[in-house]
């Protein structure tokens, strides 16, 4: 929520808007690493297409990059307390404007000051590079019959890959990043930082805890059987953090998304004041409120109408709208 203040020692960044950009020239996404690897192909941005510390940029889609089509993401990174005082001693600052006690200035930062992230998807479908663009959203209201007579069909119907999860929970991929597994297969999980998180400061933490048991799509698959997977996920997650990066529960935001970006069981693990994508009322589901539902009704998400948000192009709110829902 925009209300939420940030952390004392995390002061947010700006975003620098560029309309045109290049693209790092690469058959794979780890590939670019020099100034001599950059195209000269210019790219499409879209900066206000995501949060205000964020921009993506995708390459035209009438163009081809090496015969590969991609999605570049930028993103600031938060402004680390011990960096102010190199920050303002290292740096040019520029008047802009100047009223009584207020001041507005623009500051350029030593370039080792001034990192951001980059994110790769390469090559990327046509699906990929409109998850980016911008798009107009509309809140739908899913009640059960809903959910198995629309969503749960439309849901089978579409070949959601699941295989690059398949990788972690089986270390064929990312096996180094995975910071905490319990290996059981039924209550079990691995937990690993999500890609939107650099893990050099805990200000916008960002972990998400993938469950060994397969089958469960998401909030709509769950029922009071899998209350001591949930639990487990939930103790054992916050016993890990409180570990490795000495962050108490009190500080933690634990939650599940509905509509999930993919359809296997996960936990996303933010700290509370990082305003992290897809935290909004409309699309959270904090797993202690869903732990208490599934003990009051051992089917509660399988019984309630539940609301989200999709995009104007999401082949699922056509099929909400084809039934007259919208």
């Amino acid at each position: 929520p925009q209300s939420d203040a940030p952390p004392a020692d995390c002061l947010p960044p700006t975003l620098t808007v560029f309309p045109l950009a290049r693209h790092p020239t690469m058959t794979d996404p780890h590939s670019a690493t020099s100034p001599q690897e950059i195209s000269e192909r210019p790219v499409a941005a879209m900066a206000n297409s995501l949060t205000e510390t964020r921009a993506s940029l995708v390459n035209d889609i009438n163009t081809q990059l090496v015969d590969q089509d991609a999605v570049v993401i930028l993103e600031k990174t938060p402004i680390i307390e011990d960096t102010l005082s190199e920050l303002f001693s290292g740096s040019r600052l520029t008047l802009d404007m100047k009223n009584d006690i207020y001041s507005t200035y623009r500051l350029q930062p030593p370039p080792h000051l001034n990192e951001m992230k980059v994110t790769v998807v390469c090559p990327a479908t046509e699906k990929h590079v409109k998850k980016y663009q911008r798009q107009e959203s509309y809140l739908v209201e899913e009640t059960a019959e809903d959910y198995r007579s629309i969503t749960l069909p439309y849901i089978e119907s579409q070949s959601f890959s699941l295989q690059w999860v398949y990788n972690i929970l089986e270390k064929k991929a990312e096996a180094d990043r995975i910071i905490y597994e319990d290996p059981d297969p039924d209550v079990g999980f691995v937990l690993l930082p999500d890609f939107k998180w650099n893990q050099k400061q805990v200000d916008d933490l960002y972990l998400i805890a993938i469950v060994h048991q397969k089958g469960i799509k998401s909030l709509r698959g769950l029922t009071s059987e899998h209350l001591p997977l949930l639990k487990n996920v939930f103790q054992k997650g916050k016993e890990t953090i409180m570990q490795k990066y000495k962050l108490p529960a009190s500080k933690l935001r634990v939650y599940l998304h509905y509509q999930p970006s993919y359809y296997h069981l996960h936990v996303h693990f933010t700290m509370l004041g990082y305003e992290a994508p897809g935290c909004g009322v409309e699309r959270a589901h904090l797993l202690g409120d869903v732990i208490q539902n599934l003990q009051s009704n051992p089917d509660y998400y399988k019984s309630h109408t539940l609301y989200f948000p999709l995009r104007a192009d999401d082949g699922l709110l056509t099929k909400f709208r084809e039934a007259g829902k919208i």
